[in-house]
């Protein structure tokens, strides 16, 4: 079953809602989100780098490490009052107009 972004950061707030403490502060949340990049890059570069993973380090994903930075990011847009489906049309128009051109676009014929 394919969940919205809407429902996904619905489904966060339920989550967070549960606990006394709520939400971080921005700050945290960026020290947390920034956290979670290194780990996404370090796995990045054990699987396309060349730096191989050490036998006594955790089998962590790319797939994981993606998700907690999805998870991450709708605490912040949550904390905020942020509608990230609105973020993502933003981003997208930005992408579908001033960048409409910038990259070479595949022959569909």
């Amino acid at each position: 079953m394919e969940k919205s972004l809407a429902e996904m950061q619905r489904e966060v707030d339920r989550y967070i809602s549960q606990f006394e403490e709520g939400y971080f502060s921005p700050m945290s949340m960026l020290a947390r989100m920034t956290e979670e990049v290194g780990e996404l890059a370090r796995e990045v570069n054990h699987q396309f780098g060349e730096k191989p993973k050490k036998a006594s380090e955790e089998d962590n994903s790319i797939e994981l490490e993606l998700g907690d930075i999805l998870f991450i990011t709708m605490c912040f847009a949550n904390s905020l009052g942020i509608d990230l489906s609105k973020s993502h049309d933003a981003v997208m128009h930005k992408f579908n107009t001033r960048d409409a051109n910038r990259w070479t676009k595949k022959n569909t014929d």
